[in-house]
């Protein structure tokens, strides 16, 4: 990123601090409601992709490993008995590290700019279900499993399988529970995700965490204020406007990406 401009690397780390925000404050996200900004600004997926990836284990270990070191941690009943639904996650996994390692590889094999053009329509199509408070729902086992297959392979090709994943758990998942939980399988994916970087020698741009991790600390201490308020209210309004925003940034990096 050396060569990028001030401005640029102003931008960047304005970015990150939302992605914090956004990561601790919903528990998922962090990758979904970030990529876009992020490759409006430099189009290269595979230069973002590893150090979201660092945040994410950073952060989220942190986490869960402060809400479930005492009985008292968390809120709600939940509390009392941790914070992770272990039972529902090692299901959830093995149905999909499977489509998880498939995209992983196809992360790796693919062009940046065809790359980018994914990412730009999946968001896209995730930011609708924002706009018109329509999330994607699941009503039986069958479509579950098919949620989590897609799921697992979107996140295994740029980290943006969350809302598909998150429409399955949350139906499953005590609400105290459901951030943590999905904190806990995000660690184990981008552990594979980050294994798969090394092995193919990509760059994890381990020197510009000594900037933008700091950036992403201030977004994640004020996502967790944030998130203790989401559990006793309902924010539709804040999904509308972050789903406006998500659509115009996906179409206007998809036309550039064309053009």
């Amino acid at each position: 990123m050396s060569e990028l401009s001030n401005l640029q690397l102003f931008l960047i780390g304005l970015t990150f601090i939302w992605s914090g925000f956004v990561r601790s404050g919903l528990g998922f996200g962090g990758a979904v409601l970030t990529l876009p900004f992020l490759l409006m600004i430099d189009n290269r997926p595979l230069v973002y992709l590893p150090i979201i990836s660092v945040h994410l284990l950073f952060f989220a270990s942190i986490t869960v490993w402060q809400n479930n070191r005492t009985p008292a941690a968390g809120s709600g009943e939940g509390a009392r008995e941790g914070t992770i639904d272990w039972v529902y996650l090692r299901y959830a996994v093995g149905v999909m590290i499977i489509p998880k390692l498939i995209g992983v590889f196809g992360l790796i094999l693919l062009p940046n700019t065809l790359m980018s053009q994914i990412i730009f329509c999946i968001v896209g199509l995730y930011s609708l279900t924002y706009v018109f408070n329509k999330p994607f729902r699941s009503h039986s086992r069958a479509v579950d499993v098919v949620f989590l297959i897609l799921g697992g392979y979107t996140s295994g090709t740029s980290l943006i399988g969350a809302p598909l994943i998150i429409t399955v758990f949350a139906n499953h998942i005590d609400k105290y529970k459901l951030r943590d939980t999905l904190f806990v399988l995000w660690l184990i994916f981008v552990g594979i995700k980050l294994l798969a970087f090394v092995i193919a020698g990509i760059d994890l741009q381990l020197i510009h965490h000594l900037w933008l991790l700091p950036c992403a600390a201030i977004g994640h201490l004020t996502g967790l204020r944030f998130h203790q308020k989401m559990l006793h209210a309902e924010t539709p309004l804040f999904f509308r406007v972050v789903g406006i925003a998500l659509l115009l940034v996906s179409a206007t990096g998809f036309y550039q990406s064309i053009t």
